[in-house]
This record gives structure tokens, C-alpha cells and sequence, in this order.
């Protein structure tokens, strides 16, 4: 049987040869796959993604740089700044960004090339252009660190030579500083802003969102070293400036007015004082003045209760100021005029109620003049019980008393009027007299507002316009005024305040060559931090002819004999002011003197 011959036995040397070749072949194989790995990768990336990866690039290098926006002004009436905005800039470097290299590329843009501008002569630069010393300059550049200040507060002008400059790792961060040139002079009007340039008080408050602007942005490319790329495309999106805020507010008699509060007050040693001045047929408020009034420069220096402003703010009984409306209430029903006669006895009853008067007296033959020129609350209790206790808080709201006048400071107070239902059998009498009812100075000067023109009340102006910063003037359209007595019968409270001064008893109440009237008002102030007293007050106006402007004075809690104090010769003064300020044509008709008794 024949046998199938047997393969040679291979040899140990030849079995290692073949394993040899079959991991070099499963090596290469390895490689080949590894390498189409890589080139589909580098496909993807580069033939359908290259836009990606080019945009994550160009992400890495872009830098945002905020544009501030410069916040508007506030001008007084004039035009003459109360408070302004100055941009500034802070110099700052990244150290270990300026000393990476010795040498750096800088863009010549008149050559349209790269220059190699030794590191020491780009800081000899920066030194001559922020005009400091080389050697202070170097240290604060060089260093590990990533962030430094070189200088702080620059101008703009000097801010674009520094970029210009292309230092690298020299930035700028911008600063916005508020300034208030005339200090205190209207502070507790314009208000104040927080050390962040956060707004905190009066106007910069209430109407931030003009005055703020809106900020705009630098979009650029930088290097690793901070350099900027010159030839990379630069976005920039300008800040919109705030508005310029004028107000009605006059400098010179904003000032004349708080130096004459602060002589009242210390005079009297007062608690406080308020001078409010407005414009009859416009309801444009020309001061609103506040004792201690606090400076926006340095409101710190000020006590928290003096930062606002109280003629808005603070509430007081009004006193015999309030008597002409009751006064206004019957004559514009035509239950009484001028000359009405009423018997006042020294003391009168009614509902169980008693009233009397601040001077003893018999029973006098009054004119309704006469009482109002005299402030006797016996009279005008009696001559407003003919109203309604409706009819009497319908009168009082119609002239504003117990609600805001919608002024934009912040803190105004509606003032405390209760509705009748609310009245105690006393109160319904007291608000006839202005007690048992609490008004803001300003609310008790636009009830004479109202009077001086012709019974229309207005809504007093703050804010006379808006500038943006394109040039367009935006003037807030004047509110219609409200008619709250008729024509006549303010014509006829014209005369009785006019008489008071010149019949009854503000005869101190004297203007030379204008015919004057007002009104006297004093009430028990509530007790307050342990403090009680009196707020005594006067409000007129002038010319009587052709009323143009209120004056109205407040003074809380003055010391002495309350009869001694008297704010007549201040109303002259601060109305004097006024008139000649404005160039008010005089009086040339004979003041009215109504008579103060019948026979």
C-alpha cells in the first residue's frame, strides 16, 4: 500500500519569519486604517466644517468692548447746568501680556505695513502721551500678572492716542463721573446718584430712564498678546446719550429763595422751612426750596431726612390758608359775597362744638372780607356751615387737597383728607378752617395757583422739555386745567386776600409799586419725636392786577411766641425777587380795600 509522502518539517528559524511578516502585515493594516481615520477627520473639518472652525477662531480672538452712553444734563429754566455727566478713562494693562516678547508688530497705518517696534520705546510712547514719568510706567507694565492699573481718569483725547499706540496688553476701561456745579442749589430737586452711578434720589431717580442713554459696543479681534488685529474687521455700534432735562426751576431765585428759608429757620430757630414759587397761568414751578438742602457732590455730609424735598414731601396742617377755600365755596355757590354780613361772637357753638378765636374780641358786624382778613375761625365756621359736609369735601378735593399732584419727585404725599362719613362732629367744622386735614406746601400753593388764575387749577411743570441727543426737543404738552369756582367768585377772593393785606392782618404784606394780597395761616403741629409747636405760613400773590406769581412760605416748628412770628417781610423779599427777576410791568391800579365791618 503506498504512503502519502509527508511535508518537510519546517525549521524554528523559518515558523519566526512568518509570524514576523503577519504583524508587519497587521501593523501596515493597522497604519492604513489610523491614516484614513485622520483624513476623513481632516475632511470633515476642513472640506465641512472649515466654517465652524473658522468661526470658533474668530470667537476665541473677539473682544466686546462696551461703549458707555453719557448720561444728559439737567439745566435749569436758562439752560445753565445743575448736573452733568464727564466721561473719563482708566488706563490699564495686562502685564503679562506687554512683557511676553521684547519686540512687538505694530500696524503702520500710513505705510500700510508692520513696523517692529522695540517693547521699552511702545512704553516711552504711553509715558509722553499720559504725560507720566517712563520709569513709573515700566514698573506697572511689567510683572506676571494679568491685570494693572497705569492711570486713572484720563480725557477721551488722551484715551484714543494711548490706543492708537498699539501697546500690547495696554487696554482702557471707561468711567462716567456726575458732577453738580451749583452744589446745593436745587439738590433736593435733582437729587443724587450712589458711588456705582446708581440713581438714588430726586430727578436722576424719577426720570432715569431719559437721562440714561442707551450704551453701544466695540466688537475687534486681538492676538494672544492682546495686540489689536488691524486688518480684522472692526463693529461698532455708537451709545445713544441720554436727554438733556430742563427744568422750570430758576437758578438765581432757586438760590435767593433757600437763602431765604435758611434765614427763617434760624431766625426762629425752626424745625424746618419750605419756599415754594410758582407761575399762576402756567403751573411752572420757578424754586422749590428746602432748609438744609442737601449737596449731590457729597450727600453723604447730609442727615437722611434732609435729602429730600419737603415741600412734596412733608405734611402740616395748612391753618388759615385754608380758609379761602372755604371762602371760594360759598361764594361759587352764591351763598354769600365780599360784603355778606355775618354777627361773629366771641365764641360759637354748634352741634355741641365750641370754636373761638387766636385774639379775644366782642360780637362783631363782619364782612365775609372782614373774617377772612381778620382769620376768624368763629366766622368761618358760620359762614361754612351753609354747605353741605359733602359740598365741603367736594370743594376741597376740586382744589387737590388729599391727592398727589402727580409732580415727578419721589416721596410726594396726597396729604391726609378723611371723607365725611369719616368726620367727627368737630372735624366736619375744623376743615373750614384748614385743622383736622393735612396738605403738602406745594398742595396749599396751587390752591392759590388756582385762584390767582381765574378758579383753574393746573398740574404744576417741573420739566419744561427733553433734548435728545440727535438735537429733537420734546416739550410735555400742558395738561387741561381743571375749573374748580368760577371766574367771578376768584375775582372776588382776589379782593379779600388783597384787603388782607391792605385792610386786615398782613399790613407788612407791602411791595413798592405792586399791588399785593395772602394770606396768614397758623396750626398746632402734632407732636413729633417729642417735639410739638406750630407751623406758621404765608401765601400771596402778585401783581393783583394780573396775578403772575405764587409765593408760598412754610416755616415747622418756630420758637418764641407764635403771634411775634410772621413771614410777611420774606414774601416781600422773595416776591421782590421774583418780580424784578421777570421784569414784571407794575401796578397801575388803586389797590382794592374792602371794608372789614358793615354798619
Amino acid at each position: 500500500m503506498a504512503q502519502t509522502p509527508k511535508k518537510p518539517a519546517r525549521s524554528r528559524s523559518g515558523t519566526l519569519q512568518a509570524m514576523g511578516r503577519n504583524r508587519i502585515r497587521l501593523g501596515l493594516c493597522a497604519m492604513l486604517v489610523l491614516l484614513l481615520i485622520i483624513a476623513g477627520k481632516l475632511f470633515l473639518i476642513q472640506g465641512l466644517d472649515a466654517g465652524g472652525l473658522a468661526q470658533a477662531a474668530e470667537k476665541q480672538r473677539t473682544v466686546v468692548q462696551t461703549l458707555p452712553a453719557v448720561r444728559g444734563k439737567i439745566v435749569d429754566s436758562e439752560g445753565r447746568v445743575l448736573a452733568e455727566s464727564i466721561v473719563r478713562y482708566n488706563i490699564t494693562v495686562s502685564p503679562v501680556n506687554n512683557t511676553d516678547a521684547d519686540t512687538y508688530q505694530h500696524w503702520n497705518a500710513t505705510t500700510q505695513k508692520w513696523d517692529e517696534v522695540a517693547r521699552d520705546d511702545g512704553l516711552r510712547q504711553l509715558s509722553g502721551a499720559l504725560g507720566l514719568p517712563f520709569d513709573a510706567v515700566k514698573k506697572a507694565a511689567t510683572g506676571t500678572g494679568n491685570f494693572a492699573y497705569i492711570t486713572k481718569n484720563v480725557s477721551p483725547a488722551v484715551e484714543a492716542k494711548v490706543m492708537a499706540l498699539g501697546v500690547p496688553g495696554i487696554y482702557s476701561e471707561a468711567v462716567s463721573r456726575r458732577v453738580y456745579p451749583m452744589g446745593a442749589v436745587g439738590g433736593n430737586i435733582v437729587g443724587f446718584l450712589g458711588q456705582d452711578g446708581t440713581p438714588l434720589a430726586g430727578l436722576e431717580l424719577t426720570l432715569n430712564d431719559k437721562l440714561k442713554g442707551t450704551p453701544g459696543s466695540r466688537t475687534f479681534q486681538a492676538g494672544a498678546n492682546g495686540i489689536i488685529i488691524p486688518t480684522a474687521p472692526v463693529e461698532t455700534v455708537p451709545p445713544v446719550d441720554g436727554q438733556t432735562v430742563k427744568l422750570t426751576i430758576n437758578q438765581d431765585i432757586q438760590y435767593y429763595a433757600q437763602q431765604a428759608a435758611e434765614q427763617q429757620k434760624k431766625h426762629y430757630t425752626a424745625q424746618w422751612a419750605t419756599i415754594v414759587v410758582v407761575e399762576a397761568k402756567t403751573g411752572k414751578l420757578v424754586a422749590l426750596a428746602d432748609t438744609s438742602p442737601v449737596d449731590p457732590n457729597d450727600p453723604g455730609k447730609s442727615a437722611a431726612a434732609d435729602r429730600g424735598a419737603r415741600s412734596v414731601s412733608a405734611v402740616v396742617e395748612p391753618g388759615s390758608t385754608d380758609k379761602i377755600i372755604t371762602a371760594s365755596a360759598v361764594m361759587d355757590k352764591g351763598l354769600m359775597t365780599p360784603l355778606s354780613h355775618v354777627l361773629v361772637p366771641p365764641e360759637y357753638t354748634v352741634d355741641g362744638q365750641t370754636f373761638t378765636d387766636a385774639f379775644p374780641h366782642g360780637t362783631e358786624q363782619r364782612t365775609l372780607a372782614g373774617i377772612i382778613g381778620e382769620s376768624l375761625n368763629t366766622g368761618t365756621v358760620m359762614s361754612g356751615q351753609k354747605l353741605t359736609p359733602q359740598e365741603r369735601y367736594d370743594y376741597f378735593r376740586k382744589f387737590g387737597v388729599g391727592q398727589k399732584t402727580g409732580i415727578p419727585l419721589p416721596g410726594e404725599s396726597p396729604g391726609i383728607f378723611a371723607t365725611p362719613d369719616q368726620w367727627d362732629g368737630r372735624q366736619q367744622y375744623t376743615i373750614l378752617f384748614g385743622q383736622g386735614v393735612a396738605q403738602t406746601p406745594l398742595q396749599t400753593a396751587m390752591v392759590y395757583q388756582t385762584i390767582a388764575n381765574g378758579g383753574v387749577r393746573l398740574k404744576p411743570r417741573l420739566v419744561d422739555s427733553y433734548t435728545s441727543a440727535d438735537g429733537t426737543v420734546d416739550t410735555p404738552r400742558q395738561e387741561p386745567g381743571i375749573k374748580v369756582i368760577s371766574p367771578q367768585a376768584a375775582q372776588q377772593d382776589r379782593d379779600m386776600l388783597e384787603s388782607v393785606a391792605t385792610m386786615g392782618d398782613a399790613p407788612d404784606v407791602k411791595i413798592p409799586g405792586y399791588r399785593v394780597g395772602g394770606k396768614t395761616g397758623t396750626a398746632e403741629a402734632p407732636a413729633e419725636g417729642g417735639l410739638s409747636g406750630y407751623t406758621s405760613s404765608f401765601i400771596g400773590m402778585a401783581p393783583m392786577d394780573d396775578p403772575r406769581y405764587v409765593v408760598a412760605i412754610t416755616v415747622q416748628r418756630p420758637q418764641g411766641l407764635i403771634y411775634g412770628v410772621t413771614q410777611g417781610y420774606t414774601f416781600n423779599d422773595v416776591m421782590g425777587q421774583v418780580l424784578r427777576t421777570f421784569d414784571v410791568p407794575p401796578s397801575t391800579t388803586p389797590p382794592v380795600k374792602l371794608p372789614q365791618f358793615y354798619k
